[in-house]
């Protein structure tokens, strides 16, 4: 038998909602007791101290002793990850926010923060020996998985809205993937995909229903404190549809606590949605039960239109311990924050990131958020992908 020389200090997966543990060594989709996605557990005492960092490569996989893969011949990378940290001045100034900064994902593989979790995906899609993945998606998530597939010889199967921009469409071809458009939102493509499955042996890469994408996600929070000097910031704005990012930092917060490589105090969590397609606002305020049965209006900022988010109670869990909130912003102001960034920062983000910026003044605004606390912006993707809606 052929002996595993594991890079990973991961032991098991287990339920997010009562802690049942499943086998991390065989394909896992969610949990079959409570059907809520299963999370990565990691022998924590077993990773070494921060300072192994100083010499790795600046991607993501720097961070591999709590990455899910076992063996580095499986890792597919692209160079994803160590997203540059950007201090916003000029937004600073005219805004007496002295502390502002924009985590600045666009930078990634595919222009999208979605490269990390596809990479995290894909590279035990490899591992596990599947020769095809499948994923419904609002946009991004699709072209990352054309991409990392491509690099990993494994066929790519992207279900897509077919509202949406060109672009998107045209990537996943051009990296080999074949392309399925839905009428509909991701919600109705995630049905598809359902469908699909009956007659395909493939490896389904939905949001949160398998626990891989997480792990390449949550290295956003890693690199948040590496950057920082081993301090968070007050305050993290998040653009929120499935919300994996969302819950990824959230596991990585409480991972680094566990390790010792940060202290006590944790950012507060803002989740920002589209004012089209709002479930998470809409069950924090207690007008519906949960986001089952919500019913979400197309947004330019595609990666929030998702009515029906799988992990809603994680992201809720999130928002509740960091004190934090969502709130839901409207397509114009999306696209207004994008100009204004555009034109003083040099910057043209996703309006997914530019939501962020309204959502933080009415927060100000409102004395949420205190001017003189330490702010980041998660800006998630590149705004060019979006020129055909924005202009």
């Amino acid at each position: 038998m052929k002996t595993i020389h594991t890079l990973t200090s991961l032991t098991q997966l287990a339920c997010s909602q009562c802690g049942q543990q499943y086998s991390a060594f065989e394909p896992q989709t969610f949990s079959s007791c409570c059907n809520k996605p299963l999370e990565a557990q990691y022998n924590l005492a077993e990773v070494p101290e921060r300072t192994v960092l100083y010499n790795r490569e600046a991607t993501m996989w720097r961070y591999k002793e709590v990455l899910p893969v076992f063996e580095e011949e499986n890792i597919v990378s692209l160079g994803e990850g160590m997203t540059p940290i950007l201090e916003l001045k000029r937004l600073q100034s005219a805004y007496e926010l002295p502390n502002l900064f924009l985590k600045d994902e666009s930078k990634n593989p595919t222009g999208s923060f979605k490269a990390r979790g596809l990479s995290a995906a894909v590279s035990k899609a490899k591992e596990f020996g599947f020769h095809t993945c499948i994923i419904p998606t609002a946009g991004n998530a699709g072209g990352a998985l054309a991409a990392y597939c491509a690099k990993a010889n494994i066929k790519a199967i992207v279900v897509m809205p077919r509202h949406t921009p060109q672009v998107f469409k045209d990537e996943c071809e051009l990296y080999g993937a074949e392309l399925i458009l839905v009428d509909g939102l991701i919600s109705d493509c995630a049905k598809k995909v359902a469908q699909l499955k009956e007659t395909i042996n493939c490896f389904d890469i939905s949001t949160m229903k398998e626990p891989y994408r997480l792990e390449g996600k949550k290295t956003m929070g890693y690199e948040i404190a590496e950057q920082f000097g081993w301090t968070l910031p007050d305050v993290i704005l998040y653009p929120t549809g499935g919300g994996t990012g969302l819950i990824g930092m959230w596991k990585a917060f409480r991972e680094m606590q566990q390790m010792g490589w940060i202290g006590d105090k944790l950012p507060r969590l803002y989740a920002i949605q589209a004012e089209n397609c709002q479930p998470v606002v809409q069950t924090w305020k207690g007008l519906q039960p949960n986001a089952k049965n919500y019913v979400g209006q197309p947004s330019l900022a595609n990666g929030l239109a998702v009515p029906n988010p799988f992990a809603e109670d994680m992201m809720l869990k999130a928002l509740r311990e960091s004190k934090g909130q969502p709130l839901a912003v409207s397509d114009d102001d999306m696209v207004a924050a994008v100009k204004e960034i555009a034109l003083k920062e040099g910057l043209i983000i996703a309006p997914e990131g530019g939501a962020l910026w309204k959502g933080l003044l009415q927060l100000v605004q409102e004395g949420v958020v205190q001017r003189a606390e330490r702010i980041l912006l998660l800006n998630t993707g590149s705004g060019y992908k979006y020129l055909e809606n924005i202009l």
